[in-house]
């Protein structure tokens, strides 16, 4: 099982010009790599971009009709697109997305012949309280609901009070997260326990390969470091 690395561009870069200047570089700076590697730039860019295995940054939970503004699972296949990432804490943060609507997503995105990465994780306050493991036991129940087969299903740990604060989860901290991930779904699906367990939250090239190594993350989502490509194809070989 190759280590999935994957480029969360969010609302970057403003440019066409640019997504494809940093989508070349890490084309030709990842050729041989020994590592899976899924760019998610914005809608607008992923017809654009050839080389590299495409993800989405969100999908909607109909096949079509009158939902301004929302893309469907069938367009993103129809692009080429491989991967989606849903339930990212951004987007239950400022679109108030619940675990139902994701759950809705996620059956649409698996009936559509996507894989997904499925985020989750616990803010600062939950964590103060003690109820990480609660949170995170909930997000996955609820997420997950009614889905049997884990076989195109990743998920990444993503500590909200780790996103783009420049600080990043502890490997000690992130390892204790990912073995009870493991367990959990193992104990919870038949089917899927070697489901790949990302960490995302303030990745750079100086401690990715220790989520990689010692936190023993199946691999890495990455935001803000994603954008720069000399830095995030040294995250990648970090994690061969």
């Amino acid at each position: 099982m190759q280590n999935l690395i994957v480029a969360n561009w969010k609302m970057n870069p403003v440019s066409l010009e640019e997504a494809k200047n940093i989508f070349e570089q890490i084309k030709s700076g990842t050729e041989g790599a020994n590592a899976e590697v899924v760019i998610c730039p914005p809608f607008v860019y992923l017809a654009e971009l050839k080389g590299l295995t495409l993800g989405a940054q969100d999908i909607f939970y109909e096949e079509k009709g009158a939902f301004t503004g929302e893309v469907s699972g069938e367009m993103l296949k129809n692009l080429g697109v491989e991967y989606v990432i849903i339930g990212h804490s951004e987007r239950r943060k400022y679109f108030s997305e619940t675990d139902e609507i994701i759950n809705e997503k996620m059956k649409k995105a698996l009936e559509s012949g996507l894989k997904v990465i499925f985020c989750i994780g616990e803010t600062s306050g939950e964590r103060d309280a003690g109820k990480k493991n609660e949170v995170l036991e909930r997000q996955i129940k609820k997420g997950l609901a009614g889905v049997e087969n884990l076989e195109n299903i990743n998920v990444a740990y993503e500590p909200v009070w780790a996103i783009g604060t420049g600080n990043n989860c502890s490997v000690e901290e992130t390892k204790e997260s990912i073995d009870f991930i493991k367990k959990f779904l193992a104990l919870s699906h038949v089917e899927g326990v070697d489901t790949r367990i990302l960490y995302g939250g303030s990745v750079k090239s100086e401690n990715s390969g220790e989520y990689i190594k010692d936190a023993k993350a199946n691999g890495l989502l990455v935001g803000g470091a994603s954008l720069n490509a000399e830095e995030f194809v040294k995250i990648i070989k970090s994690a061969e």
